[in-house]
């Protein structure tokens, strides 16, 4: 199972034992939380099934969340603070059940040592997100709500029976966290899409009938 995570892929069957004796598989289901910010941290996740949303709550309203990112199987969080050794940075809560494999920092540095390579993709995943990170703020600063609401989608869509479908357990009010809008805004901007034919809109998902709209 281990060797079906693109994170080590490229293990050899000796390896893969390696990591294998060093975690546990560890089962979440729908709005439970994985991870606390501000926890002391100790060990590294890995989604074999489900997905996952990266997120902070706003110190001024409890009730409004920040997201950062989802995550979805073979993505993995948690491998910051095995760098850095701080607290925990943000949360991380299920979207849907989630099975995830857990490894503690020592036995992962464990397996690293007899595998560099294991090394150098997490910090290439690291790389990317960084990259995604200014990308993003680059976004929220120089973008309207439209182009915000666009781009997301289009990131988050998967291909489903040919067409680009963003679905459960993705929420509107998901939307409005990660681009930094109120969700009456987003709501507002989705039906102008979904009039000017770009997407359409059900009750759990959002189909985008053309993967040009970013521009419109």
């Amino acid at each position: 199972m281990l060797g079906s995570i693109p994170l080590f892929d490229t293990l050899s069957a000796k390896q893969l034992q390696s990591l294998a004796a060093e975690a546990h598989e560890k089962t979440y289901q729908k709005g439970e939380v994985i991870l606390r910010e501000g926890e002391v941290a100790d060990s590294l996740f890995v989604i074999r099934t489900g997905q996952v949303k990266v997120y902070s709550v706003d110190v001024a309203d409890a009730a409004r969340e920040i997201i950062y990112k989802m995550l979805s199987p073979g993505d993995f969080f948690g491998e910051i603070p095995m760098f850095d050794q701080a607290a925990r940075s943000a949360n991380v809560a299920a979207l849907n059940t989630c099975r995830v494999h857990v490894l503690s920092y020592a036995g992962f540095q464990n397996v690293i040592a007899g595998s560099p390579d294991i090394a150098y993709r997490v910090m290439e995943r690291m790389a990317k997100r960084l990259r995604d990170a200014d990308r993003k703020i680059g976004t929220l600063a120089l973008l309207d709500i439209s182009a915000r609401v666009s781009r997301t989608l289009l990131e988050l869509a998967i291909m489903s029976n040919g067409r680009r479908v963003v679905g459960e357990p993705f929420t509107q009010k998901d939307l409005a966290s990660m681009i930094g809008a109120s969700r009456e805004m987003v709501n507002r901007t989705l039906k102008d899409l979904s009039d000017g034919g770009f997407i359409h809109v059900e009750r759990q998902s959002i189909t985008i009938l053309d993967e040009n709209f970013e521009a419109q």
